[in-house]
């Protein structure tokens, strides 16, 4: 899904619009016992809880692609005979109105808090912090606006009707005691033990909206944590095996590049292919309409090439990156990256914004290796003005 396909259905979730159709629910404690559960019209909901329930099911459509947001694609076999792909399919036809298909949804959450539960019971202590679950469905018959050739949108004229389902599940955790002020008696009294609904930890859209129309056969999962992608929640609910997750790829990707690159590996290559990804990252971001940039194995050895590697390290590169991530596979530029250019020694570390990373240059002097910096304009250290000793 693109940036403009993502804005389009977050716009849906406006609560003045009160566009969706039908919200369930299903609230759990920490271990999967259920408390209760129900279902109500979003029309029939005050408008400060619709604001709050359509604030949750936006961040599920929010993050970066490949990190927060990721696609889950259901094979053949999935879509012919599997459990989780059909429970998905009934859930959405029926517009949530499948009583069965909602509740044999429900018993999948209530088996991932198990195993979460059953991850994080170390000790009695961890067991007793256990944050409850609320498990949220939501439905949205969304009647697609023709766009014409110059990107506007005629709402006279409808393209298709992508009926979809939004769910996210939101850690409740347990409030802290403490003084209310309340404005009646302009006085402070105690107020009790809440528990209180956090943004969700995990969720997904099925079916994929993807060039203004559904597709059946792909979800797109959110996890906050994008180096947690909770791997009880993808087979649970897609049965699907986890990909590594951008933690896991933005290392392996490190490790693929020093392993190849050897003695090449040095800091003028890294800094330019570091630069040349996040242009064409920016370049991408810029069109609204542009799926998220991935680069696979042969893209990656061209651009390795350009930056001045030689094609003997590129070509081991092109190898290793197949052996780690697959024949096809195509790797989110955005976990190539990082939001912060890091240089280290065993003593020091140095961090610079990627823009200014041009700064920093390493040279032999005296036969030994120094990192320099040039340093124009005024210098501080620990927030002090600092200038060069005198005969210097």
């Amino acid at each position: 899904m693109n940036q403009r396909d993502l804005a389009e259905l977050r716009r849906r979730l406006n609560p003045d619009r009160r566009n969706p159709t039908l919200l369930c629910g299903c609230y759990l404690t920490g271990d999967g016992r259920v408390i209760s559960s129900f279902a109500q019209p979003i029309g029939s909901m005050p408008q400060e809880e619709n604001e709050k329930y359509m604030a949750i099911f936006k961040r599920c459509l929010s993050g970066t692609a490949g990190q927060n947001l990721l696609p889950v694609d259901f094979s053949a076999g999935q879509e012919e005979s599997g459990e989780e792909y059909r429970l998905l399919a009934r859930l959405c036809d029926s517009a949530l109105g499948d009583e069965d298909a909602v509740g044999a949804f429900y018993q999948r959450m209530i088996a991932y808090a198990q195993a979460e539960f059953a991850h994080r019971a170390q000790s009695v202590q961890e067991q007793q912090a256990a944050d409850n679950y609320l498990v949220l469905l939501l439905h949205d018959g969304y009647d697609v606006p023709y766009r014409d050739g110059n990107g506007e949108l005629d709402r006279e004229q409808s393209a298709s009707v992508f009926n979809y389902v939004l769910c996210a599940l939101c850690p409740v955790k347990q409030a802290k005691p403490a003084l209310r002020y309340v404005a009646a008696q302009s006085q402070f009294h105690s107020r009790e033990d809440d528990w209180v609904v956090g943004m969700p930890e995990l969720g997904f859209l099925y079916p994929a909206f993807e060039e203004r129309s559904a597709n059946v056969h792909r979800a797109l999962y959110y996890t906050r944590d994008a180096g947690n992608l909770h791997e009880d929640f993808l087979r649970l609910a897609f049965g699907a095996q986890p990909p590594m997750n951008a933690d896991e790829q933005k290392q392996t990707f490190q490790a693929i590049l020093q392993e190849s690159l050897k003695e090449e590996c040095s800091l003028d290559v890294v800094q330019t292919v570091h630069e040349t990804i996040s242009g064409m990252l920016e370049e991408r971001k810029a069109d609204k309409t542009a799926e998220p940039l991935t680069l696979s194995a042969p893209e990656m050895k061209k651009v390795l090439e350009e930056c001045g590697v030689s094609q003997e390290k590129a070509a081991a590169f092109e190898e290793n990156y197949t052996a780690s991530f697959g024949d096809r596979a195509e790797l989110p530029a955005v976990n190539m990256v990082s939001n912060k250019f890091r240089v280290s020694t065993p003593a020091v570390n140095i961090q610079v914004d990627p823009e200014h990373a041009g700064l920093i240059e390493t040279r032999m002097i005296g036969g030994r290796r120094y990192i320099l910096i040039m340093a124009d304009g005024d210098v501080e250290v620990n927030g002090v003005k600092v200038y060069e000793a005198p005969g210097e």
